[in-house]
């Protein structure tokens, strides 16, 4: 990778970590918000929110590397298809007005996309740990084979869930049920549990950890830990993955309470809690459970409440608020995402060259001794696209643009831009009698107006 290369990968890392700072938030409040519209209607439902909210925690803040131009050419046929007559092209020196562009201190920006990527790296470190540490729980594990009443139970939950191949061991490392694997399955109880429980009690564990490996839940957890990796680091992630292993819970219970009735398998449940809460909880990463989400109250709450449905138009009603949320949050999320500017290195750059001498753009223009205006393009005009082209430019010492690098804007205007200002000229930047290279922002705003 050269030196380049690695510039744009911690450029990139840097946008994605800017955006997520405020994209996590506003995804989580988004979700909040539709889960609340969901209500007590369907636990799937809201399960598939949080899913969908850790989704698009993960990968939005990635859009902002992402070219859109192809979008606004898209959208432009819905207009007329024709180019406007009224067309123009400003020039700004610096940041300008747009909100799309951060400007910071190179070293500044270094520093950061090293700590983030050492945290980055934690969470990566810690998630191949945990996964490492369910190898050896497995492998640790004493293998049980059921007999009598027991055994008729775990036959009748397989043939119920059409759940087959699956393990059944115990393990003094965890304090309650867990379910864990994709290729081979297993179902962990804790050591001499088997003897402390009911009947009853036996059914709603095993009818509960069939539950998750009918849904593949181990699976999913994952897919989801591994997804969320970059944003590990956000306490609202945190909450997210709460909600999601709490609804999770909930639609498991409600599985399994379709099979035992709701107010046995509520009792059940609070005699297993009261049951296991004399062991030590000790943390089983990854691993899926009946009691994953320390979420017991609500769960009891949601099995003796009455079900409320809601049908008809108000279903529709309630489907249709909650797809214009989660579009409109989402194109906010994109329409405002941030970009980096200031480590983007010019072509014949080097990490041992010596830096250009960085100069407020206010402060460059006046420097300026002849400027050639862009042509706005006449594809661009046709498609009606429109936008700000932010340039990196470096000016040698003879006052000449000797480097050009783009750092964002529309792909149908970039060749644009550069073909006008590659032919401004400046006059010498001195520092100490002595004219030095520069380093400035330009900014080439195309409008067009209907």
């Amino acid at each position: 990778m050269n030196f380049e290369s690695l510039n744009n990968l911690e450029s990139w890392a840097l946008a994605y970590l800017l955006n997520s700072l405020w994209q996590v938030p506003l995804l989580f409040f988004a979700g909040w918000v539709v889960a609340r519209l969901v209500g007590r209607t369907d636990p799937k439902a809201e399960h598939r929110i949080w899913v969908g909210v850790l989704i698009l925690q993960s990968l939005l803040p990635a859009c902002s590397a992402l070219p859109w131009e192809w979008l606004r050419k898209t959208l432009s046929w819905f207009g007329d298809g024709s180019p406007s007559s009224s067309a123009r092209v400003t020039v700004v020196m610096g940041a300008g007005t747009g909100l799309g562009v951060l400007h910071l201190p190179t070293a500044l920006l270094t520093t950061i996309a090293m700590a983030y990527g050492a945290v980055c790296a934690y969470f990566v470190a810690r998630f191949i740990w945990r996964c490492m540490r369910l190898d050896m729980l497995r492998r640790e594990a004493v293998t049980v084979s059921l007999t009598g009443e027991a055994a008729g139970t775990w036959l009748h939950c397989a043939d119920r869930f059409q759940v087959e191949d699956v393990s059944l061991a115990t393990s003094s490392q965890i304090f309650g049920p867990v379910t864990l694997g994709f290729f081979r399955r297993l179902v962990l109880l804790p050591t001499d549990l088997l003897a402390d429980l009911s009947a009853n009690d036996l059914h709603t564990i095993i009818a509960h950890e069939f539950a998750h490996l009918l849904r593949n839940d181990f699976f999913k957890n994952l897919i989801y830990e591994w997804l969320s990796l970059p944003v590990s680091y956000h306490p609202l992630l945190w909450r997210t993955r709460e909600r999601l292993m709490e609804t999770r819970e909930m639609v498991c219970d409600e599985m399994v309470a379709a099979i035992s009735g709701r107010e046995e398998y509520a009792h059940s449940l609070l005699r297993l809690a009261s049951l296991l809460v004399k062991g030590m909880p000790i943390r089983t990463p990854h691993a899926i459970g009946i009691f994953d989400a320390n979420t017991l109250e609500r769960r009891l709450m949601r099995l003796t409440e009455k079900k409320r449905e809601i049908r008809g138009v108000g279903r529709l009603g309630i489907t249709v608020a909650c797809v214009l949320l989660s579009a409109g949050t989402c194109a906010s999320a994109v329409a405002l995402a941030t970009n980096i500017d200031g480590m983007v290195a010019t072509a014949g750059d080097s990490p041992k060259a010596k830096a250009p001498h960085t100069v407020p753009a206010s402060e460059m223009s006046g420097y300026v001794l002849t400027k050639l205006p862009p042509v706005y393009p006449v594809e661009a005009k046709k498609f009606r696209i429109q936008g700000k082209v932010v340039l990196n430019a470096i000016i040698g010492k003879d006052g000449a643009v000797e480097n050009l690098t783009v750092v964002s804007g529309p792909n149908e205007l970039q060749q644009s831009a550069i073909d006008a200002v590659r032919q401004w000229t400046y006059k010498p930047f001195l520092v100490d009698g002595d004219p030095v290279e520069v380093k400035t922002t330009i900014n080439v705003i195309y409008s067009l107006k209907r």
